[in-house]
Formats: structure tokens, sequence, C-alpha cells
């Protein structure tokens, strides 16, 4: 098990960048993936990155695809969204998440363990 952080959010104008980070601590070594989730306002919550945690391999959902970049450094048990280009509709609250076993990056219930999320809002 592990927790997880996350940090970044804020309101942006559109067009705009932010970037989120997801500290994590605990058995980090266990950890195959992590990914990026969102929970826009009315909106069921949705996949939007997943990057693994060995290895150099990302997961984009289309709707942030170009725009939004997911990276890790293990050395500071830490995992990064970059979003450009924001747009309103990319307003939601960010989870990062953890799972331990390889499968569908975008089922959000193969993640064992989340954070409590970070706020993202994009004004037009």
């Amino acid at each position: 098990q592990v927790q997880l952080v996350e940090s970044g959010g804020g309101l942006v104008q559109a067009g705009g960048s932010l970037r989120l980070s997801c500290a994590a601590s605990g058995r980090t070594v266990s950890v195959y993936a992590m990914g990026w989730f969102r929970q826009g306002p009315g909106k069921e919550r949705e996949f939007v990155a997943a990057v693994r945690w060995s290895e150099p391999s990302t997961s984009y959902a289309d709707s942030v695809k170009g725009r939004f970049t997911i990276s890790r450094d293990n050395a500071k048990n830490t995992v990064y969204l970059q979003m450009n280009s924001l747009k309103p509709e990319d307003t939601a609250v960010y989870y990062c998440a953890a799972r331990y076993y390889s499968g569908r990056y975008y089922a959000s219930y193969e993640y064992a363990d989340w954070g409590q999320g970070t706020q993202v809002t994009v004004s037009s």
C-alpha cells in the first residue's frame, strides 16, 4: 500500500499550463503503474494518463493526447502531469492513483490506492 498526495492545482486561463505532482510514500517498490484521473462537475471519474513505474511506458486518454504529459521521478517517488493548452472542459478534481498489476490503465477500479485530489479550474 502507498499513500499519495497531489499538489499543483489551481486557477488558470484557457490556453495556459499547470503541472500537477503526486508524491508517493510507503511500499512504492510494489507499484506497477501510476495513473491520473479526473472528475468534472456532474461527471463520472475518467482516465487521463498512466505511466509504468519501472519502464518508460505511458498511456493517454484521447482527449488529452498532445496536450498533457505524464512523467515520473523514481528517486523522488513522484509522478507529474504537465498540462498545456488547457481548456475549460479540463476543469475537474484531478486524482492520482496506484495499481499493482498490469491490466486496463483506463479502469479506475483496478487502482488500489488514491490521493485526495487537487482542483484544476480553467477559465474561458
